[in-house]
Order: C-alpha cells, then sequence, then structure tokens
C-alpha cells in the first residue's frame, strides 16, 4: 500500500477491529491489514468498521450465535477461503466441532448436499492444520 492508511470513522474501525482480532487472531488480521493494497484497503475498512465494529458489537446476538450463522450462511454461499476464516473463529468463541457438524449437517437439507459435503471438506482440513499445530 503506497498511501498512509486512515480510516474515515476511526473510533468505529479501532472497535472492530479489536472484535475482528478477539475472533479470528492478530496474525490474521495483521495479514489482512498490511497485505491491503491502493485498491482493496476501501474492502479492508469497510469490513472492519461495519461488519466488526458495528454488526458483531450488537447486543441481540452473542459471538457464539454469530459464529453458528455465518458457518450455515458461508455454506449456503459455497465460500471456502471464508469459510475456512470463519471456522477458526466460531472455535474461538466457544463452538465445538460437534456443533459444527450439526450446522453442515442443517445446511445440507437447507441449502444442498453438495454445499454441505464441500463445508465438511473444508472444515477436516482446517481441524487438521489445528490439531498438527497443537501437537506441534
Amino acid at each position: 500500500m503506497t498511501r498512509p492508511y486512515a480510516p474515515k470513522n476511526p473510533a468505529l474501525f479501532e472497535e472492530g477491529l479489536a472484535t475482528r482480532r478477539e475472533v479470528l487472531g492478530d496474525a490474521y488480521v495483521d495479514a489482512s491489514i498490511h497485505n491491503a493494497t491502493d485498491f482493496n484497503i476501501e474492502m479492508q475498512e469497510l469490513v472492519t468498521q461495519y461488519c466488526w465494529g458495528d454488526v458483531w458489537n450488537r447486543p441481540g446476538l452473542d459471538r457464539r450465535s454469530r459464529s453458528l450463522l455465518n458457518l450455515a450462511m458461508l455454506t449456503a454461499l459455497n465460500r471456502p477461503h471464508e469459510l475456512k476464516i470463519h471456522l477458526r473463529g466460531a472455535l474461538n468463541n466457544g463452538v465445538t466441532r460437534d456443533e459444527i457438524k450439526e450446522v453442515f449437517l442443517q445446511t445440507a437439507i437447507y441449502c444442498g448436499v453438495p454445499a454441505a459435503v464441500d463445508a465438511f471438506r473444508t472444515a477436516t482440513e482446517v481441524f487438521k492444520e489445528l490439531d498438527a499445530q497443537a501437537s506441534a
């Protein structure tokens, strides 16, 4: 990124950045911001401010519930990259592997078996990575 980064709403950005770090981890968030370009920095700002700063911090649902919803929606939308990220976030938010399995079984019925099969495949990759890191 060639220009200095200055979010349009610094307070909401910082609030979102804190939430994003708590859910997804410092390494992922730092890489997302650091690797942003002049082309996509506004997308990082939008996601951080409004997704993480506003919606994820609303009082109506806890983070665990929001994670479960995200897993179902990302499965329905067939977004494996985002699903990987949010699988890790869901685990950070206290969602268990068994609960993740149940979400994917539910999506098989309402979103289609192929979407759920891909979600199970994606989760298996993430779980293997996490298990390898834990045993290292």
